[in-house]
């Protein structure tokens, strides 16, 4: 396979979070006080939310760091950077997420090392990469992206074009569809947060209706997860409030 490229060089990476940044540990068990709190509000079990630490643009010492807490599931925006910390990080039982944009020279070894795509928005792509799945392993395991802010900067489909993808993906042997992923527009107003996530879920709960067996909302980050938990996220994507500010833009 030849080498990929994703316009950053892993070798500058984000270092560790500094010792008077706070102790990996404190910060995730910080970050699950947060959900546990925000599910409880809602009326919801402790255990209805999975934290996905979102670990671009830090190194895999920043990823071991964090699962020697117990975190064990990350999200990765770019490839080639993700597949350095993929392998540096083999002897952890570590699960895999892509959640950034894919393109099509992408797609055979996104197929081949995560477990979870949470961001498939076009049927070209998750055709891709249900024919690029190893035969060996089980089903990848996808969410579409929806965007429900109508932002142009962003990936995703408009909610009326949900069902056309969704029974789409259901007749590709290498996927599982399991539910939706967005990215709504930033706000500090929490109303306007919950009724942006209250939008997913809508649109979550039509495609259900349609027969489609769906249980996963990968909704809310850092600045907004008590939001989208409210509104029945079931995956949050944090990355800011476990590994600390990014500084490092890619090109």
């Amino acid at each position: 396979m030849g080498t990929m490229t994703n316009g950053l060089d892993a070798s500058k990476l984000e270092p560790p979070a500094s010792p008077g940044a706070g102790d990996a540990c404190a910060r995730l068990r910080a970050v699950q006080a947060r959900m546990t709190g925000a599910a409880a509000g809602a009326g919801r079990a402790p255990g209805a939310v999975r934290l996905l630490a979102v670990s671009k643009t830090f190194g895999a010492a920043a990823v071991r760091e964090l699962a020697a807490c117990g975190q064990r599931e990350f999200g990765e925006n770019y490839l080639q950077e993700a597949l350095a910390k993929q392998a540096e990080l083999a002897d952890l039982p570590l699960v895999w997420h892509f959640i950034g944009p894919i393109q099509s020279n992408k797609t055979r070894a996104i197929a081949e090392h995560f477990s979870w795509v949470h961001s498939v928005d076009r049927p070209k792509i998750a055709e891709r990469l249900s024919a690029q799945r190893p035969p060996g392993l089980p089903p990848l395991q996808v969410c579409i992206e929806v965007n429900v802010s109508g932002e142009a900067s962003k990936g995703g489909v408009p909610p009326a074009e949900l069902p056309a993808l969704a029974d789409a993906l259901a007749t590709l042997p290498g996927l599982r569809l399991r539910g939706l992923m967005a990215i709504p527009a930033p706000t500090a107003d929490p109303a306007a947060q919950r009724a942006a996530f209250r939008e997913v879920r809508e649109a979550y709960e039509a495609l259900a209706a349609r027969g489609f067996a769906l249980d996963t909302l990968s909704m809310g980050m850092s600045g907004d997860l008590e939001a989208a938990i409210k509104e029945g996220a079931t995956i949050v994507r944090v990355g800011t409030a476990l590994f600390g500010e990014r500084t490092k833009k890619h090109a």
